[in-house]
């Protein structure tokens, strides 16, 4: 897969939910235009094609990135405010995913401009239904402009 080819960046530390979430792509022939990094630091290399992602035009972004809010490096919270303050990045729509149900973290997460928050479903079927349904819309069936 070309990283130009990315329609949606998995942010996400815990092997097994991403093993669910890659799964659940799989069944909605998603999963080949997926592309997981597993930090904080790691999402904001990619998004703004610097370090290991240098080599990618940082005007190739995805369609949506799923952002677990509890990352090592840099917390999703950090994330999520330097792609909102970003010309290059502020468009992408961000799905926040965490296991929180935290008011203050639902709060904080539309404040800093997430456009969707879901807490992760504990059940491993539920979980894979939850992100079908967030992979067919955010990456199938939303329109976002071409450009900005």
């Amino acid at each position: 897969m070309s990283l130009a080819d990315v329609h949606l960046l998995l942010v996400e530390d815990d092997p097994n939910d991403v093993e669910l979430i890659l799964r659940a792509l799989r069944r909605l022939h998603l999963a080949d235009r997926v592309f997981v990094v597993r930090d904080g630091a790691e999402a904001l290399d990619f998004l703004f094609a610097s370090g290991p992602f240098s080599p990618r035009h940082s005007a190739d972004v995805p369609k949506v990135v799923l952002l677990d809010l509890k990352l090592p490096k840099l917390h999703g919270f950090d994330v999520l405010e330097r792609l909102r303050a970003d010309p290059r990045t502020c468009h992408i729509p961000v799905v926040a995913l965490s296991s929180s149900r935290e008011d203050s973290d639902v709060q904080r997460s539309y404040a800093l401009g997430v456009n969707s928050y879901v807490v992760k479903p504990v059940e491993a079927e539920k979980f894979a239904e939850t992100v079908s349904q967030l992979g067919l819309y955010w990456a199938l069936l939303n329109q976002t402009p071409r450009s900005f």
